[in-house]
């Protein structure tokens, strides 16, 4: 005696139960709860309410716009200052080769071939050494200046490129370099000068722009600038006009990406925002280009080049 409730043809009415659309091979009675697809529990991620598939999560991160600060840098959580650290390896690197060039540290400048080719002299950029504009702020005379320049550009490095954002903070430095440069190519003619001390004079100054940017007194920073401005001029063999000059440009091209939006009127729109900084940002590296460019000329015609 048979029971007709069992056997095949009873069981040809139960629907199939859903397959995981991206496991097929796995049969699921769990779904999204936001795009109600059929998901296997290792394709599904907790949510603020219910489930969500691995896709939706996805998506749901790209809509997320990222978070922007004044200098509409991106936040992240965990920021690496990695432009300030690769900075102060290419000075700790070029000072080391100097050093084994000349077999001293504290007298590294003489008897070093790099250190006489890239040392800034006026008269050696009119004959058209033009690598001496950039390549003497990584010079150093000696491990003390090295020294103490690391640990200025490590205490103000790492925030203000937190702040500006890797790109620009890397302008911001290379524009302060450029000013030193220029400011010695105008005032310092017979002078012999090296050292990253007119970029870090530069990002004092770029952060006395931020703090008044973000309404915060910049005292400190003005204290440690007129301080180190009187050091510039009471000790003798030091380039004033160097440190004068890198902290202008700093200070200009800071102002230029953090003010330069509002000025134009497109604060309140991020992405011109940004892009008008960048604009602004570029005019103030090359206004330190052109001077160098224009005295260049200027003294090959007085030299009779």
């Amino acid at each position: 005696m048979t029971n007709p409730g069992w056997g095949g043809a009873a069981n040809e009415g139960t629907p199939p139960q859903p397959r995981c659309v991206r496991h097929p091979d796995r049969p699921t009675a769990l779904s999204c709860n936001r795009c109600g697809r059929p998901a296997c529990p290792d394709c599904l991620r907790e949510a603020a309410v219910g489930y969500q598939c691995v896709d939706c999560v996805a998506a749901g991160r790209r809509d997320v716009r990222p978070v922007r600060n004044v200098a509409g840098a991106v936040t992240t959580q965990r920021p690496t200052p990695l432009v300030t650290y690769i900075l102060m390896a290419a000075n700790v690197g070029i000072f080391l080769i100097t050093a084994a060039q000349a077999r001293s540290i504290m007298q590294n400048q003489a008897g070093s071939k790099l250190f006489a080719d890239w040392a800034l002299f006026p008269p050696a950029v009119v004959d058209g050494q033009i690598v001496r504009v950039l390549g003497s702020g990584f010079l150093h005379f000696g491990i003390i200046h090295l020294a103490v320049n690391m640990f200025a550009l490590w205490v103000i490095g790492r925030d203000t490129e937190l702040v500006l954002g890797r790109a620009r903070y890397a302008c911001v430095y290379f524009a302060s370099l450029l000013g030193g440069s220029a400011a010695v190519m105008l005032f310092q003619l017979g002078a012999v000068t090296a050292g990253a001390s007119g970029a870090v004079f530069g990002l004092m100054g770029a952060q006395a722009v931020i703090l008044l940017r973000l309404r915060r007194s910049p005292a400190p920073v003005i204290s440690v600038i007129a301080i180190n401005v009187i050091i510039s001029i009471t000790i003798p063999g030091i380039s004033l006009w160097g440190h004068l000059g890198g902290l202008v440009a700093g200070a200009a091209a800071t102002a230029g990406i953090l003010y330069g939006p509002q000025l134009l009127g497109v604060g309140n729109n991020r992405e011109k925002a940004v892009t008008v900084g960048w604009v602004c940002l570029g005019v103030v590296m090359l206004v330190p280009l052109a001077v160098i460019a224009i005295r260049t000329l200027q003294l090959r015609a007085s030299f009779g080049y």
